[in-house]
């Protein structure tokens, strides 16, 4: 059972370390979440200032979920952050997932393979029982890539927002299904 003070690991991937966000990223978290493409599909403002950023790590340190900061594994440069938010840890255990990349990086399969990585500590690590995320209407880029890795999309809107869910089942066919017999 997860508590409040639990402490996150860094994790990693073929390409990509991802460590948790503190305030020693507050000006890579500036820089990122200053660029208007990057907070367009957030429910953020672009950073005016090194203090806002700050405050979105502080934020995330302080939430029951977790943020991580992504550093590429060839540069060590940071490429955006993904994580936890939303954590419910009671009959049913759930978290929102969400996630951000610089983009000089889209389109390379980074944010796939970190995603994969996150599912695997939410299901395993955290005993989630199923993961959600929600996007905008017009974010297709992050619609292909939760139904790439086996998301299912609500037929129906919400606050002009798609929802998609996954549990470890859905993750489980996932991943048999990519391996060749």
């Amino acid at each position: 059972m997860m508590r409040s003070d639990h402490k996150y690991p860094p994790l990693e991937t073929d390409r990509v370390y991802l460590v948790p966000l503190t305030q020693e990223h507050a000006e890579e978290v500036y820089k990122h979440f200053s660029d208007p493409e990057i907070t367009e599909f957030m429910d953020i403002e672009p950073c005016k200032d090194i203090e806002e950023a700050k405050e979105i790590v502080k934020f995330h340190e302080k939430d029951l979920g977790c943020r991580w900061g992504l550093f590429h594994k060839n540069t060590d440069k940071f490429i955006g952050t993904c994580g936890y938010h939303c954590l419910e840890l009671g009959e049913i255990r759930k978290a929102e997932i969400g996630f951000d990349l610089v983009k000089q990086e889209w389109g390379k399969g980074l944010m796939r393979e970190t995603v994969l990585v996150l599912l695997e500590y939410g299901f395993v690590e955290m005993s989630l029982d199923y993961i959600e995320a929600t996007v905008e209407q017009a974010n297709k880029r992050s619609q292909a890539l939760l139904e790439r890795l086996g998301f299912h999309k609500s037929e129906e809107l919400r606050d002009h927002l798609y929802y998609y869910t996954i549990t470890k089942n859905d993750v489980t066919q996932f991943i048999r299904a990519q391996i060749p017999m």
